[in-house]
């Protein structure tokens, strides 16, 4: 069952944030996990493009988080990253990158003084925005 919503708790949400703003001007990344449509944890990750319009997680480091959510029981519920001068919309390389049809994905766009926090599920090249909700 896919979720039509996210809850993320506020601190994490924070968090997500603040990874977001350390990488500007390059897209930052992650991975949020937890169970049934709920995150219970952040994945600050590296994006090694290094890059203000592209973004590509580490393998190593993607293989160590797995690991880590299988000891923790938990499932990968979202991946995040950040838009540093575009909107929270996915891109097309975003659509095309998109593997995991039951995972949220969620952008961060940074082009506005005020960050902009969008969810989406993408599946077979369809884009569904979904609901984030902070708790």
């Amino acid at each position: 069952m896919i979720a039509e919503s996210l809850i993320i708790p506020q601190h994490i949400f924070n968090e997500m944030l603040a990874h977001c703003k350390a990488g500007y001007p390059n897209e930052a990344c992650g991975i949020l996990a937890g169970r049934n449509g709920e995150v219970s944890k952040i994945y600050r990750m590296a994006n090694i493009e290094n890059s203000p319009v592209t973004y590509m997680l580490d393998s190593r480091e993607q293989f160590k988080v797995m690991k880590d959510m299988r000891e923790n029981n938990l499932s990968m519920v979202a991946i995040f990253h950040s838009h540093p001068s575009s909107a929270a919309y996915p891109s097309a390389k975003d659509v095309s990158l998109a593997f995991y049809e039951e995972c949220v994905y969620i952008i961060v766009s940074l082009m506005e003084k005020e960050p902009v926090v969008k969810g989406f599920l993408i599946r077979e090249g369809n884009i569904e925005e979904i609901k984030i909700i902070l708790k």
